[in-house]
């Protein structure tokens, strides 16, 4: 698409291990647009990582892409060499970990992390000297300024350890942010929150998002916010895009299975004291998958056409759904 930032085709990852072939991101598409919030819904072991650490290029030893494409802002980064992606993490595309406690250093202070990531990417900074130094030391406390982190001076002379949970993720949050990049991929940022504090974290990223004018993936296992805070939405289950959509029609009508499986089992207080629908069964084992629907052991509508490998199909103007009967109802 011509307003499309990333955009990603037929990614697929693999990891190599003792009990065999573990395909954790199977055939993968995805398209980031320019100026929106995209969310990425799935339970655990979905594939939503993965596939982002991928488009990083951080995926280590024994997993690697085997397939697929990723192309940002018109550039092919599976064809970039290591020091060139290197130049673009962080500068063009930044990562917001899922624990703010083990990403951030302990040994350094958050001044010092947010100033790492400046050395190593700004290009408008002074050559040398003084100036330089002041400059680091202004954008930095500009950056804890802009994620809500008062005294800002004295702040960034603590260590992670000194903040609280909120806070840390608003430093990861300032780390990334630093070089004011196009795209932020936000992997689970309101984990081991609080409610309040889960909060202002996602108002924080829709804020700033709109200030930068920049592209957000969030990734989460919450549909709730992300009916919120995202443009549009994009379900993964066991490695394979099984839904995508504006959110509001993905989450007002969903057309799979699972979508609707997800949404089921969120309580609401209009439902209070009726019981929840869980979905039943477990995600299958992503080692020697038959080819065939991925839901299929826990799907109530399966039969056996969903025994053969299903594609997504078109399920209405920017809408797409991995199911055989899609289009059945119209037929």
């Amino acid at each position: 698409m011509k307003d499309a930032l990333l955009e990603v085709r037929g990614l697929r990852t693999v990891f190599e291990t003792r009990a065999g072939r573990v395909c954790a991101v199977d055939g993968v598409d995805v398209e980031v647009r320019r100026g929106e919030c995209l969310g990425i819904v799935g339970e655990s072991g979905s594939g939503k990582s993965v596939t982002f650490s991928s488009v990083m290029g951080l995926v280590k030893s024994p997993g690697h892409i085997e397939s697929g494409t990723v192309v940002f802002d018109g550039r092919d980064l599976r064809g970039l060499t290591p020091r060139e992606m290197r130049a673009v993490r962080g500068r063009d595309i930044a990562m917001t970990m899922q624990d703010a406690l083990t990403a951030l250093n302990p040994a350094l202070t958050v001044g010092e992390q947010i100033a790492e990531v400046l050395e190593a990417h700004d290009e408008t900074l002074p050559a040398r000297g003084a100036a330089r130094r002041t400059a680091i030391r202004n954008t930095s406390v500009e950056m804890l300024g802009l994620v809500g982190i008062p005294s800002a001076e004295t702040r960034l002379k603590q260590y992670p350890h000194e903040f609280s949970g909120g806070m840390r993720q608003r430093i990861m949050i300032a780390i990334a942010l630093a070089c004011r990049p196009k795209l932020l991929i936000a992997d689970e940022p309101t984990t081991a929150l609080d409610v309040t504090i889960q909060a202002q974290v996602l108002e924080l990223i829709s804020d700033i998002r709109a200030r930068l004018g920049m592209s957000v993936a969030l990734i989460t296992h919450d549909l709730g916010v992300v009916a919120e805070h995202c443009d549009r939405v994009m379900v993964m289950y066991a490695g394979q895009v099984v839904e995508e959509g504006p959110t509001a029609e993905v989450i007002g009508a969903p057309k799979h299975p699972y979508t609707q499986g997800l949404l089921a089992s969120i309580p609401r207080p209009g439902l209070r004291g009726q019981p929840i629908h869980p979905i039943e069964g477990q995600v299958p084992d992503l080692i020697g998958l038959p080819p065939q629907c991925r839901f299929y052991s826990r799907c109530a509508h399966r039969r056996d056409a969903c025994l053969t490998p299903v594609e997504m199909r078109q399920a209405g103007p920017q809408r797409r759904a991995r199911c055989i009967l899609i289009g059945e109802d119209e037929a």
